[in-house]
């Protein structure tokens, strides 16, 4: 296995992923990018893997140790406030 190989599969370790199951029943395996802050309420990024550059954010709630709920943003105020931090933090990096 080659210095590359290695480093990518270390990366695919490290890197969280969980599957997205919609009303329709289509499944999505997505990164778990991170959990912020905006507005004293968390939010996820998830990096959905369909090869597009996409990024879906949703409430977040910790449910218990190593779990945790997604919460749809139904208010399009919330949902512009929250993707405006998220923006904000990835500029930032």
């Amino acid at each position: 296995m080659t210095d590359e190989q290695k480093k990518n599969q270390k990366q695919e370790e490290e890197s969280e992923v969980i599957t997205l199951e919609f009303d329709d029943g289509t499944e999505v395996e997505c990164e778990i990018m991170g959990v912020f802050d905006a507005g004293g309420k968390d939010y996820i990024a998830l990096i959905p893997d369909d090869k597009t550059d996409d990024v879906y954010i949703y409430g977040y709630k910790e449910t218990g140790e190593d779990e945790f709920e997604l919460i749809d943003i139904e208010d399009e105020a919330e949902f512009e406030k929250a993707v405006a931090e998220f923006d904000k933090l990835v500029e930032e990096e």
